[in-house]
């Protein structure tokens, strides 16, 4: 029998999802690093599913990878650096970096790697949509107060609304709120849902991926999450 996960994969709020990343960390002794990791390739995998190379119109597969200075950032880093051992060709755009080490550690592969970094977001959104096939949204994930967004990301809001190439959003769609959509946020046509699909994700009708195949059963039973069946040995489905 075959699941219908858009009917049944159950959909968290802001608190349960620190409480299953919490114990994760503490009961289950993932590691931080080892939970990015796991997610970042999970969103580069999604990537290539929903943008195959062959698709993409321009004769360079370049993505523009934007990325906040919180884990959804360091979440973007990991995914930039598997694209690029998929043969894609990110840019980073890193509007403020974190002095977390995991982060700076995320910067530095991406670097040893060769991936460009921009220090500023082009102002003219015609040369996003001339020089990118694709933009990544890792900026602020479930843990934002989108209620008090500080520059410089409103303006980075307002151009991303503007653009006309895909956009793939890294768990929760900035300007979003965790429990709900939002008419301030931008309007992506991908969402790669991490663990499980936050509250907000309902409002969503584009491309939805979910990477949480890696979560203990015995996680999956307490907090009701009603996962469904992965295919094969892959390590996200799409809903």
């Amino acid at each position: 029998m075959t699941h219908s996960p858009r009917q049944e994969v159950t959909n968290k709020n802001k608190g349960e999802a620190a409480a299953i990343e919490t114990e994760l960390l503490r009961d289950y002794r993932f590691g931080q690093q080892q939970l990015i990791e796991i997610w970042g390739q999970a969103c580069a995998i999604a990537i290539t599913k929903a943008f195959p190379l062959s698709s993409l119109a321009k004769k360079q597969p370049t993505v523009l990878v934007i990325c906040g200075p919180d884990q959804n950032g360091s979440i973007g880093l990991v995914c930039a650096r598997h694209l690029r051992m998929y043969e894609y060709e990110p840019t980073i755009y890193h509007p403020q970096r974190s002095s977390q080490s995991l982060h700076q550690d995320f910067t530095v592969q991406c670097e040893k790697m060769d991936i460009p970094s921009l220090s500023y977001l082009p102002t003219e959104v015609q040369l996003i949509n001339d020089a990118y096939n694709l933009v990544i949204d890792a900026m602020m994930g479930p843990d934002a107060d989108c209620a008090n967004i500080k520059e410089p990301y409103p303006g980075i809001l307002v151009t991303l609304k503007q653009v006309k190439i895909p956009i793939a959003s890294v768990d929760v769609p900035s300007g979003w709120d965790v429990e709900e959509a939002s008419e301030d946020g931008i309007a992506p046509e991908v969402l790669i849902s991490l663990t499980a699909p936050k509250k907000c994700a309902r409002g969503f009708s584009g491309k939805h991926f979910l990477a949480g195949r890696f979560l203990p059963y015995d996680i999956q039973k307490k907090y009701e999450l009603n996962l469904p069946d992965y295919p094969g040995t892959d390590c996200l489905l799409e809903l």
